[in-house]
């Protein structure tokens, strides 16, 4: 039996799951929170009385002051322990969700997106982290695309369900909503993960154990995965947290249900392609071809949605104005399958490092993860002020050829 399996032994199996499953909630709070956007923009842009794109720019913020948090909070979760950081953690998105709710205008929903981003940092790698640190390589595998499925749920919860909410009682509605449901977390966590020293605590410093964080990052073994990172969540998470909503609702006509109905679609596939992804890897193999291949292809997809636009090639060639929402549909739902390839990526982390510096090698990938989905959205609101919403698509189809290249350059020698 190795160390990971010793560790967990010493939680228990059913422990152990059923910790994962509380944190997972919070990253599934998170995702909720970083996709409200997505439903409700135009609503609040004209309660706070500016433009979407204006405040599309805004809500950057959110992912990075997320990316930044990822150095500390890495570092924390070795030194500290997971339930520390995320009970820590889940009370301050409970404060930031309040904040947003109760803004009156940018500055103030610029601010509690800013504590939002701080808060929800860790959601995702404090599962990630225990899991690593108490289950061997080929189960951590399984269960890391498991955890990314619970938490795109709270996408899904952020597609039909909120899109009514919206219509009904009002966008801030959602962020009250989201405020009872991180209290309610933060129950479980407290009362499900067990109180545990961190494993590989050391006497360095905090300073220096955040630089590690980088060093790691910037290291030659994960600098294939860190350049595809970069690009990664950015083209996912910006697709259906910001542009899928204006995309559909704008250029196909959709009303804010339907729109929500077809984002429900994209995210279920979300939510049921990490599982898939996860099986296959453990049965096959192959992680680094898999990735490879899952963004490209995703590339691809991006592109042949943009070219269903109005007098659009694919329009053209069809012989129609525009693409039928179904057309899309199909599409979100095939982006959806082939991005759920990302937990593969930290997989390929885990193997690459040694126990002592887990969380803080997945931070790093998880920063490069948040600080490229923070420059995709600002800089794909700049692309659509200035060229319409068809060429975001192009925009983040050519960020993912770019970051897949580069990933094939850099883990050729050591590929995984």
């Amino acid at each position: 039996m190795d160390g990971a399996a010793r560790n967990g032994a010493e939680i228990g199996f059913r422990a152990l799951i059923l910790a994962l499953l509380a944190l997972a909630c919070g990253h599934m709070l998170s995702t909720l929170l970083r996709t409200i956007p997505a439903i409700s923009l135009d609503l609040m842009a004209a309660d706070f009385g500016t433009s979407p794109q204006a405040l599309a720019s805004l809500t950057s913020v959110y992912h990075f002051s997320f990316a930044a948090s990822q150095v500390p909070v890495g570092a924390a979760m070795d030194r500290f322990g997971v339930r520390p950081v995320s009970l820590s953690l889940l009370i301050g998105t409970v404060i930031g969700t309040v904040v947003s709710a109760l803004a009156v205008g940018p500055v103030t929903f610029l601010f509690g997106q800013l504590l939002l981003g701080v808060a929800t940092s860790g959601m995702l790698m404090c599962p990630m982290t225990l899991a690593a640190k108490q289950m061997s390589a080929a189960k951590f595998g399984l269960w890391s695309g498991m955890i990314l499925s619970i938490g795109n749920i709270g996408m899904l919860l952020s597609s039909s369900p909120l899109a009514y909410v919206v219509d009904h009682l009002g966008w801030r509605a959602g962020f009250w909503v989201s405020a009872g449901f991180g209290i309610a977390v933060l129950v479980a966590v407290f009362a499900l993960v067990p109180r545990q020293p961190a494993a590989h605590a050391d006497d360095s410093s905090p300073l220096s154990q955040m630089t590690e964080v980088l060093r790691l990052g910037l290291s030659r073994g994960l600098r294939g995965l860190i350049a595809l990172s970069l690009v990664s969540l950015g083209a996912s998470l910006v697709l259906r947290g910001l542009w899928g909503g204006p995309w559909l609702m704008d250029v196909k006509s959709l009303s804010r249900i339907d729109a929500g109905n077809v984002l429900a679609a994209f995210t279920l596939a979300q939510i049921v392609g990490p599982i898939c992804v996860g099986m296959l890897d453990r049965k096959l193999g192959h992680r680094r071809t898999m990735v490879a291949v899952a963004h490209g292809f995703s590339a691809v997809l991006l592109a042949l949605m943009a070219a269903g636009a109005p007098h659009y090639p694919v329009s053209n060639l069809f012989g129609v104005t525009v693409m039928p929402p179904g057309y899309d549909l199909t599409l979100l739902v095939l982006i959806g399958l082939a991005m759920s390839a990302q937990p593969l990526i930290f997989g390929m982390t885990r193997q690459l490092v040694d126990a002592q510096n887990t969380g803080k090698a997945l931070s790093a990938v998880n920063l490069a993860f948040f600080l490229g989905a923070a420059l995709m959205q600002s800089t794909t609101a700049g692309v659509a002020a200035l060229f319409g919403l068809p060429a975001v698509l192009l925009y983040m189809a050519a960020a993912l050829v770019i970051g897949t290249v580069l990933f094939l350059i850099f883990t050729k020698a050591s590929a995984v």
